[in-house]
């Protein structure tokens, strides 16, 4: 919305293309010059234009005001002059961004709208959406989805089966976005039934298809069950296949209440390589959720030279959160604090991106202190990440690796089962994640072993192993292995011990895994040496040694960028500028 070439407006005129050149330019620089991008646009009451301009100009103000800085008071004065000036005149592009801007303002007006416009099936549809979205940015979901009910309904009783699908698979994202599982599950039914059978615009039938497909994989990944949603998804790529192989059909259809369209197919891609990316990650397939991160990636380049869709930056920060925790487990520490700056920039660029992320940002960072053992500053960022947080699936598993950091410390009993206690996978697990409840298990055999509770430790790592298992939770696999492998060692049961440590380390080579391989070499050149295997010894001693050297030089270098002066960062935007390193500033402490 916030693109100012609009070819709705007929202005011939050469400065106020200029002005909205240089404000366009301005606005788009790395980083944005908000200050001259609003001069810019301030510039054209100067020439006293057209209505239909002025109105437009003011909006542009507006929005750039609200989504770049802190005056929200003047945001709202342009927003409220062109809502007066033209609202019945305006385009739909400015309508809709007016009402997208200006919430408290625009809900009255759409109701009334609303009201009226029961006769004009498109314009009823598109109100009800709208109202729908503001209700949503506001947190409100309960009547968000009672309008998309009323839309559904509505559609139906005008004939419309497309719209009334796009209703209530939107309906059915809001359900999932609320955990209420219980309304999700008929609804989906409902939603598949009509997909399949509506007869229409082919694009449109497979963007339905698409939308669908999105909501069961995702409704799958949120429950942690990896295994189980890959027949979706394979139906899910599939359908972005066929999608990508037909032409845009310009017949209009005959019920107006049709005139939608999900997403253009350009972004159902990228979301399709996305969710692709986060089954990859669960399942720890790390070197295939990489790829398809840099198809993604590079495919949202190219679309935001064209398209400054607030989604797009979106879909950009998802991906960039899941690379950086695949680069923290390959080993790539230094990338990945690097990307992390990146996030910071995209959401400094965006306030409700940063409200929206910042939770998942600080969580980032306390993964990235965990990797290069500064155990204070992760507690820290783990400890705003909570304050920040509301969504309880990210709760869990900050609270989950809080945990692991305070049983390294190894003197923070206290706290540690305090926080133990609201993550009990034996008794009330908050959330219905099969890959966080089968974490806790690990945390509760991690701490068994560090307390020398070794058949307790045994019992909770089986559980974990029999959980990862059945979901194919390879990265939970090799870590159980491997620790179990080790509990098995130090009870002097060496064959058991090997029977553990072999199949973790080629799982671990195969995700990669740097921690676990660096783990299980370490445990491997001791089996064999108890076990008079010299060769083998020799062989494992070497692979430490190299893994040693690898995650060293790759400390040094994380530790030496500007950027990791991101880990004292607790509260507040993110910090613009960063002072560069002396050197690293913490010790490469054993993984053992």
């Amino acid at each position: 919305h916030s693109v100012f070439f609009d070819t709705a407006i007929k202005a011939p005129e050469s400065w106020y293309l200029a002005l909205l050149g240089f404000a366009e330019h301005f606005r788009t620089s790395s980083p944005p010059k908000i200050r001259l991008c609003v001069h810019c646009l301030q510039a054209v009451f100067q020439f006293k234009p057209p209505q239909r301009v002025e109105a437009r100009t003011h909006l542009q103000l507006g929005s750039v005001l609200y989504h770049h800085t802190k005056n929200s008071e003047l945001a709202r004065s342009h927003l409220e002059k062109a809502v007066r000036e033209s609202l019945g005149k305006l385009d739909d592009g400015t309508r809709d961004a007016l009402v997208e801007n200006l919430v408290d303002s625009a809900k009255p007006l759409l109701r009334k709208a609303i009201q009226i416009s029961q006769q004009t099936p498109y314009w009823h549809c598109r109100l009800l959406f709208q109202l729908a979205q503001l209700h949503t940015l506001e947190k409100d979901l309960v009547s968000a989805c009672d309008l998309l009910g009323v839309g559904a309904e509505y559609a139906r009783v005008v004939g419309s089966e497309y719209t009334r699908a796009l209703f209530l698979l939107s309906k059915g994202m809001l359900l999932l976005m609320e955990r209420k599982l219980g309304e999700v599950h008929p609804l989906l039914t409902l939603c598949g039934t009509i997909v399949e059978n509506w007869q229409g615009n082919p694009i449109q039938k497979e963007s339905l298809r698409v939308f669908f497909l999105v909501l069961q994989v995702t409704h799958y990944l949120d429950a942690g069950q990896v295994k189980s949603v890959k027949p979706c998804l394979k139906q899910l790529q599939q359908c972005i296949q066929t999608i990508s192989t037909l032409h845009d059909d310009e017949i209009l259809p005959s019920n107006p209440a049709d005139l939608f369209h999900w997403l253009p197919k350009e972004h159902m891609c990228v979301l399709v390589y996305l969710v692709t990316v986060m089954h990859s990650m669960q399942a720890g397939y790390l070197e295939k959720a990489q790829k398809y991160t840099d198809k993604a990636l590079m495919q949202l380049e190219k679309l935001k030279m064209l398209d400054s869709s607030p989604i797009l930056s979106t879909f950009q920060v998802i991906l960039l959160e899941h690379i950086i925790m695949c680069r923290l487990v390959t080993g790539h520490k230094a990338t990945a604090l690097q990307e992390i700056s990146q996030v910071c920039q995209l959401c400094q660029q965006s306030p409700r991106l940063f409200t929206n992320h910042a939770a998942q940002l600080h969580t980032l960072l306390g993964l990235y202190c965990i990797s290069v053992n500064c155990m204070d500053n992760a507690e820290a960022q783990f400890t705003a990440a909570l304050r920040l947080t509301t969504h309880q699936e990210l709760w869990a598993f900050i609270v989950t690796n809080l945990a692991s950091v305070y049983i390294r410390e190894g003197n923070r009993h206290q706290e540690l089962y305090s926080l133990l206690e609201r993550i009990n996978p034996d008794h009330n697990f908050p959330v219905s994640s099969h890959c966080l409840r089968a974490a806790a298990f690990y945390i509760r055999g991690l701490l068994s072993f560090f307390q020398g509770r070794y058949n307790e430790a045994k019992r909770f790592l089986r559980e974990t192993l029999k959980m990862s298992n059945a979901e194919d939770l390879n990265r939970l696999t090799a870590c159980s292995l491997v620790l179990l492998g080790h509990i098995f060692y130090v009870l002097g049961n060496h064959r058991e011990s090997n029977n553990m440590v072999v199949p973790a380390m080629q799982l671990a080579s195969k995700i990669p895994d740097m921690s676990v391989q660096l783990w299980s070499s370490a445990l491997l050149k001791d089996l064999n040496k108890a076990l008079g295997n010299t060769i083998d010894a020799h062989e494992a001693a070497q692979m430490h040694q190299n893994f040693s050297q690898q995650l060293l030089q790759d400390h040094i270098a994380a530790c030496s960028l500007p950027e990791h002066n991101l880990i004292s960062w607790t509260d507040g935007p993110p910090p613009g500028q960063f002072q560069a390193q002396n050197g690293p500033t913490t010790s490469l402490a054993s993984l053992l």
